[in-house]
């Protein structure tokens, strides 16, 4: 990574405004972080500041709120997360910006953390107003990005800020962009990408990128209706991106070219009423039914997948198998993970729904790296700059 990091520059007794992502999941009803390991990744980036001395003043978004406040998406609970992972006091601030803040900012002692409150209660945030990120940079000496997750964002405490203070990586930051570097120039082959959910519209971009580079392609989830209809399957009732015909063909013949083998289902859970509580049958792919959909792999697939993915140094996977919140349909998803958990190789997980599926399973810890952004992640494996990267220091 050629771009400077907190521990690049002098932070002692300075005031260093931290972009985190603690965009946590909620229980709306009682206001419960449902995971907070979008918190505990942040934890060595302030543990470092804080050991350093440095004044730390960090601030993020949380859900949602369209530049209002929405009391029930304040970070008051997420600073008192933070304080019991952390084990020290963590202030909250009232606003992100102000009068009041600037006071609270002035009285922080080397050490201190204080979080501001939510920036997207201010419409300016994603609108990337000037005049806001000179207000929150006023606030600070130093800017560190460690929210991965947003990078791919242009607002104002993402790249905004950038324009007015000296502008490093945090360390998740650091850790994102290294280990999905290495992911792209120098994969331990065989390498294979497991990839699902709904569309192949969101993943163009991605498969062609890293096609010249992969050994095996897995396709599972929604985007493998596409994959069989183009092969000549009938599909059934199975939602099918039909003006993306020409480009699963396309990349079925770019994987012909770079000696990639693409795996696709061999057999399905299919269903005619893909809601909670119904049940799936389990067919070949030959044997779709008009009024059915497709909402999971089959056993015999699982098979063949765990077969293939067993051969590889190097996995990254990204999307479900299937609907994994329906428990009924969500038996390719979880096989998968515990595949991936079981076998001696690089696994990378493309953060998002694929993220909280190892983090609901307790198998975060059984993959090499489980990256904190969705998006983010696969704008960076498409190739794309990160508005949230381009702006940081260059070493």
């Amino acid at each position: 990574m050629n771009k400077k990091t907190v521990k690049d520059i002098e932070v002692k007794g300075k005031r260093v405004l931290v972009r985190v992502d603690f965009n946590v999941p909620l229980d709306m009803q009682s206001g419960a972080i449902t995971n907070d390991s979008r918190i505990r990744a942040a934890l060595p980036t302030i543990r470092y500041l804080v050991d350093q001395g440095a004044r730390v003043i960090l601030c993020t978004h949380l859900g949602r709120p369209d530049g209002k406040v929405v009391k029930e998406l304040s970070v008051k609970p997420l600073a008192a997360r933070l304080s019991q992972l952390i084990g020290l006091p963590v202030l909250v601030a009232s606003d992100c910006i102000g009068h009041e803040v600037e006071q609270i900012v002035a009285s922080l002692k080397g050490g201190d953390i204080l979080l501001l409150e939510n920036v997207r209660f201010r419409p300016e945030e994603e609108a990337n107003d000037p005049d806001f990120a000179r207000a929150l940079a006023n606030l600070a000496d130093v800017y560190v990005n460690d929210a991965f997750g947003t990078a791919h964002r242009a607002h104002a405490s993402t790249t905004g800020v950038a324009k007015y203070l000296p502008a490093v990586a945090g360390l998740l930051m650091e850790k994102e962009l290294t280990v999905l570097s290495r992911l792209l120039a120098s994969p331990e082959h065989p390498f294979a990408a497991l990839l699902g959910g709904a569309k192949v519209s969101d993943k163009v971009r991605l498969i062609m990128n890293i096609l010249p580079k992969v050994d095996i392609l897995l396709i599972g989830g929604g985007m493998a209706s596409l994959f069989l209809k183009a092969k000549g399957y009938n599909v059934g009732a199975s939602v099918v991106e039909i003006d993306k015909l020409d480009t699963a063909n396309t990349i079925l013949a770019a994987a012909g070219k770079n000696g990639a083998s693409v795996l696709l289902p061999v057999d399905v859970v299919v269903t005619s009423d893909p809601k909670q509580g119904s049940s799936g049958r389990t067919v070949p792919v030959a044997a779709i039914s008009p009024n059915e959909h497709i909402v999971d792999i089959g056993p015999k697939t699982i098979e063949s997948f765990a077969r293939e993915i067993g051969k590889c140094r190097t996995v990254f996977w990204n999307g479900p198998m299937g609907i994994y919140e329906i428990p009924a349909f969500s038996q390719g998803t979880k096989a998968m993970a515990e595949v991936l958990a079981n076998i001696n190789a690089t696994i990378i997980i493309g953060g998002g729904s694929t993220a909280e599926v190892v983090e609901d399973m307790g198998l975060a810890d059984k993959m090499t790296h489980v990256s904190t952004g969705g998006g983010a992640s696969l704008n960076f494996l498409e190739g794309r700059t990160l508005p949230g990267v381009e702006v940081l220091l260059d070493k």
